[in-house]
């Protein structure tokens, strides 16, 4: 791949998904950090893109694109691992927890490996992971419904009406912005599931990357401030901003 060609790609990159982070770049094009930056900085004096901390965001993506569950895949992995391992730490043996959609809470159901846990998630990917872990003590339930095909979680009437017959320890789950003290997504009807879970839990967790802070969406999961904690990969100036005046910050 050329530069020219390279440079192409980082434009359908950053337009597809709004942000795209530098690391992420280098490990699909196959290039050096350097090279990177300054592909970054030339299409930033064309106007393409804007630089960001650690990476780039669009200057022309429509702001409510929402992403498959795959495409979120290729988005900032990196990130998303440091959050899940300090998620990680919360979850204790003999712990009942709901699980919501999308993939920073998927890469923590991969690094879960207790004993004695009960695990309840409506995301089909997380289910489907989970449930090779499964013993006689190791409970994976899944909440059935109507399947969003973008993000593989179920929702609706069925999910809702089993959602209110249980209660949780602990809750994870994610969003795809926090933006003004909220934390939004990009269906209502994944925003009405995950409200109920979270009235449901002791304990709300937000897991967020960095690069998920001041971006808006269609509409709104819940406030940051009835929140027991966010947990996200850096100490920032958009965590500054965007999380600590209203909660607690796990970094």
């Amino acid at each position: 791949m050329n530069k020219q060609e390279r440079m192409l790609e980082i434009v359908r990159l950053v337009n597809l998904s709004g942000t795209v982070m530098v690391n992420d770049l280098i490990e699909i094009l196959q290039v050096s950090d350097m090279t990177i930056r300054r592909d970054l900085a030339s299409l930033e004096q064309e106007g393409q893109l804007t630089r960001i901390h650690g990476g780039a965001k669009s200057n022309s993506r429509l702001s409510f694109n929402e992403l498959s569950h795959e495409e979120k895949h290729h988005q900032n992995m990196q990130a998303k691992r440091l959050v899940a391992q300090k998620a990680l730490q919360l979850i204790e043996e003999g712990d009942s927890i709901f699980l919501g959609p999308g993939t920073s809470v998927e890469v923590l159901a991969e690094e879960i490996h207790c004993r004695r846990l009960q695990v309840v998630t409506n995301c089909l990917p997380i289910f489907h992971l989970l449930f090779k872990k499964r013993t006689d003590t190791f409970k994976v339930i899944l909440l059935g419904g109507e399947m969003r095909e973008r993000t593989q979680a179920f929702v609706g009437e069925m999910t809702n009406h089993m959602l209110g017959e249980i209660y949780f320890n602990k809750m994870f789950f994610s969003g795809n912005g926090v933006k003004n003290g909220r934390v939004l997504t990009s269906d209502f009807n994944e925003a009405q599931t995950q409200r109920l879970a979270l009235g449901r839990s002791n304990a709300t967790y937000l897991l967020i990357d960095d690069s998920k802070l001041g971006r808006e969406d269609f509409t709104s999961i819940c406030n940051l401030n009835s929140l027991t904690s966010v947990i996200t990969d850096l100490d920032s100036d958009k965590v500054q901003q965007e999380i600590k005046p209203y909660t607690a910050v796990i970094v």
